[in-house]
């Protein structure tokens, strides 16, 4: 893994083109190409002010997501929000790009294409893997909402009824959040998938209420049991490498931009499968990008800090590393302490501890209450995207 560069610039420098990264020494030792004759059949109508464009929108949304991403915000709800948001932005301006070919295409630009939309493919799995573990982490939230009721000293005078409700709970979550922190703990269950619906699927950015009835079911298939989301990041990272000098000139600078928006792919899923509790979690993914490609030094920052949260001893072991998760952990794990030591009728003392606790696990609950819906609409977005995408091209 490349550390991160030692200073941001934007784009790729000034006086840099796109076709003058053919001849950078430090990516490649390459002799300068000519630029391959235009005809009919090569010529791509994509000026190269466009993919200049393109480049620089990488590099500012990825340092505006950066700067988002202290300690209390990276991999929380709605850190996860903002970067499916920039995924999406950038996402639709490679397919502008993409739509600007004209037909026929030219073998580079077919090779080129293919290849990037067979690695977008492979990202659909993991959105449904992610949203069953949204799924999971839904059900968490009921068994706090549960603790939060039983709990809820404003309301009522606290019995051992109330008490022992909320105990149960406890540790029905605790137990639920052990299960999926298990690598041999997979889902035995079909997973819903993003497929065709008869509600809206011609445009699937529409928001919609999203209540339990409009679930989408699967249809026709499931993440296999054995399905593995470290090993699908593996592979949506398999063999992504900065193109050579003449893919870029044969493309006429496509190809960077399929490089480019390859590793926001594959940075995308690996973060989302870190975040949420997914079949077979694994952070192990290799992003050897550039250095001098602007958007480099923010994304790979970005990587560091996640993997560096990874190693940190309260999470090293957690089912996901969305904040929200180790709050539910923390927190619950405070007020079952509480619960345990609660003698009746409670000293004033200890009901201020349990109350201020309970309090907490409240704020994460109403975090998790307002955010869990668009998150999984958001995933749900990303995944017709890539599929809408992928199917407007192949009739170009």
């Amino acid at each position: 893994m490349h550390a991160a560069a030692d200073r941001h610039h934007h784009g790729l420098g000034s006086g840099r083109s796109i076709l003058s990264l053919r001849r950078d020494p430090p990516v490649h030792s390459l002799d300068a190409l000519p630029l391959p004759p235009s005809s009919p059949h090569d010529h791509i109508g994509i000026q190269e002010a466009d993919l200049e464009s393109f480049q620089r929108q990488v590099t500012e949304r990825f340092q505006d997501l950066m700067s988002c991403s202290g300690p209390e915000e990276i991999l929380s709800v709605a850190w996860t929000q903002r970067l499916l948001e920039v995924f999406l932005s950038l996402q639709e301006q490679f397919h502008g790009l993409v739509l600007k070919v004209p037909s026929p295409r030219s073998t580079a630009v077919d090779r080129t294409l293919n290849e990037f939309y067979d690695r977008s493919v492979k990202a659909l799995d993991v959105c449904n893997a992610v949203r069953d573990g949204i799924e999971q982490v839904r059900s968490w939230g009921k068994l706090l909402e549960i603790v939060l009721f039983a709990l809820d000293i404003k309301k009522k005078n606290l019995g051992e009824g109330q008490f022992r409700r909320a105990k149960k709970a406890l540790v029905d979550l605790a137990i639920g959040m052990l299960d999926r922190k298990d690598p041999g703990a997979m889902n035995s269950h079909r997973n819903r998938s993003f497929g065709r619906s008869n509600n809206n699927c011609s445009n699937p950015t529409t928001p919609r209420d999203y209540s339990s009835a409009d679930r989408f079911r699967s249809l026709s298939w499931s993440v296999s049991r054995v399905w593995s989301a470290a090993k699908q990041i593996q592979s949506i990272g398999y063999n992504l490498n900065y193109p050579k000098g003449n893919e870029i000139v044969a493309t006429h600078g496509l190809a960077l931009a399929a490089y480019t928006m390859g590793v926001v792919l594959l940075f995308v899923m690996w973060a989302l499968v870190a975040a949420i509790p997914c079949q077979d979690r694994g952070l192990q993914a290799h992003f050897a990008v550039p250095r001098q490609l602007g958007w480099a030094s923010p994304l790979l920052t970005l990587h560091d800090r996640i993997v560096e949260e990874s190693k940190r001893k309260e999470r090293k072991n957690a089912c996901g590393l969305l904040r929200e998760i180790y709050l539910i952990e923390k927190w619950s794990r405070a007020v079952r302490e509480s619960v345990d030591l609660a003698s009746f009728p409670l000293e004033d003392e200890k009901e201020r501890e349990m109350t201020e606790r309970v309090e907490e696990l409240r704020k994460v609950f109403e975090s998790l209450n307002n955010g869990l819906d668009p998150l999984e609409r958001q995933v749900r977005v990303v995944f017709h995207h890539i599929v809408r995408s992928r199917t407007e091209a192949s009739g170009i």
